[in-house]
């Protein structure tokens, strides 16, 4: 899949510059007064936004210095420079704005190693829930919560009954209520931000459908630890593999993740 050489210890490295954006975060969201400007594509920015950007691009070019980085906050790259890189660093600083912005804890800093078109390694930290989910594709992944750090390993997992539906705290589209009748009994747990991929990876939902817009920076991360803890991200319908950086504009399409066992079930 890969010939890049990415370790643990680089992995770790990369949790605790997520950890310092958290924590820049987390200055801000102590403010009682939160500014919130709206950029050109009517999504809200908030100083947190900017901090944690700020940390993480600095981070990356103290540790990594010769890998491309791509963050939400600084995305005005050409399609003529992107398409020539093999390896890079893809970030939100800030997954969930929406959910900063309410205040309810369910928004995550997000960093994606990028190579060849694939989500090989990623870090999904929630400074409100103390929780910082990582992984590299084919060497596992893991969550570190309330001090302990535990394996996540869904390969085994067998459905939930009856199974276990995430979606959007913030918006089901249409195309998602559609989806959902196809599927029979199930339940539905709403969370925000790239939470939704992470509760797949722990095994407490078996599916997450997104049949609506992302942007690459929102799912990377969480992709890759997902798939890092047995799970699978797939295009819908198409059912082929969610890739990064293989077109001028940045939108995904439609996508499923799940467990194994959902893509099994019969």
């Amino acid at each position: 899949m890969s010939n890049i050489v990415f370790s643990k210890a680089d992995l770790q490295q990369i949790v605790l510059l997520a950890k310092q954006a958290g924590e820049a975060i987390m200055q801000v969201y102590a403010q009682t007064d939160l500014q919130i400007e709206v950029k050109q594509d009517d999504s809200p920015v908030t100083a947190a936004d900017i901090a944690s950007h700020n940390v993480i691009i600095a981070g990356l070019k103290q540790h990594f210095a010769d890998i491309a980085v791509m963050s939400e906050e600084d995305a005005d790259i050409s399609w003529a420079e992107r398409q020539t890189w093999q390896t890079y660093w893809l970030i939100d600083p800030l997954d969930g704005t929406k959910e900063f912005i309410k205040r309810n804890g369910e928004f995550t800093v997000n960093i994606a190693l990028i190579h060849q078109g694939q989500a090989i390694a990623g870090v999904v930290y929630a400074p409100v829930l103390d929780k910082c989910y990582s992984g590299i594709v084919g060497q596992g992944a893991w969550l570190e919560h309330n001090g302990a750090t535990s394996i996540l390993d869904i390969r085994q997992r067998p459905l939930q009954t009856p199974p276990v539906v995430v979606g959007s705290r913030s918006h089901i589209s249409p195309d998602v209520a559609a989806y959902l009748q196809t599927i029979g009994e199930h339940q539905m747990l709403s969370v925000g931000s790239s939470l939704k991929f992470c509760m797949v990876a722990e095994g407490q939902a078996d599916v997450y459908p997104r049949l609506g817009l992302t942007s690459e920076w929102d799912t990377a991360a969480a992709q890759a630890v997902l798939e890092s803890a047995g799970g699978k991200v797939v295009e819908y319908p198409a059912l082929t593999a969610l890739q990064y950086n293989q077109k001028e504009n940045i939108l995904n399409p439609y996508f499923i993740a799940a467990s194994l066992a959902w893509f099994e079930r019969k």
